[in-house]
């Protein structure tokens, strides 16, 4: 079974490129969102985090205070790294599990949609990249329009990511979402190649 990483920076259509992966019936494990449920499940890493960061990481409810934390990681780079280093490793180990899961499924390949995929070591998680790309400009536009976020938050979160140029030449497969090209199309050509891949 072939693991395959999408990864693209903010604004770039990643997600909706995942959905349509999905559409085709290939499982998608979202980076992101399972993270979020570790900061949840796994008491030993709450109380790094709460060591690394203080009470504030978590509302008295138990649940990941997800947007304090975010708003003192993104102003720290340092942090930010320090943060990375907990949950990362933990997310490496969730992906092999449900790997192993998919796998016993019959599934011909997975995928792993991760924002930060090279910066986190990710790459090395997977058999080949995806990259979602689009023009600054249209990304910073979609993320305004998504989030509510003036353009010096949304830069603030650029800054956070590998510019796509630094990661492109070391993808498979590129996808570009500007919007003036279908990804649904894009995706089911690269669907085709994928399955002829791992059979």
């Amino acid at each position: 079974m072939l693991a395959v990483g999408v990864t693209g920076g903010i604004g770039s259509g990643k997600t909706s490129v995942c959905r349509v992966f999905e559409q085709l019936g290939v499982p998608v494990y979202y980076a992101d969102e399972r993270a979020k449920s570790l900061y949840v499940r796994d008491v030993e890493l709450q109380k790094e985090v709460k060591d690394l960061l203080g009470e504030m990481s978590y509302l008295a409810t138990g649940e990941f205070n997800r947007e304090w934390v975010k708003s003192q990681v993104f102003s720290d780079a340092g942090l930010r790294v320090k943060l990375n280093e907990l949950v990362h490793p933990r997310v490496f180990k969730d992906f092999e599990l449900w790997c192993g899961e998919m796998m016993a499924a019959g599934h011909a390949y997975v995928i792993k949609e991760a924002a930060i995929l090279f910066e986190s070591g990710a790459d090395a998680t997977v058999d080949l990249v995806i990259g979602v790309v689009a023009d600054r400009s249209v990304r910073m536009r979609r993320v305004m329009d998504r989030d509510g976020l003036s353009e010096a938050e949304v830069e603030d979160r650029m800054q956070s990511q590998w510019a796509q140029e630094q990661w492109m030449d070391r993808c498979a497969f590129l996808i570009h979402n500007n919007g003036d090209r279908s990804i649904i199309e894009q995706v089911h050509e690269i669907h085709k190649l994928l399955l002829l891949r791992s059979a």
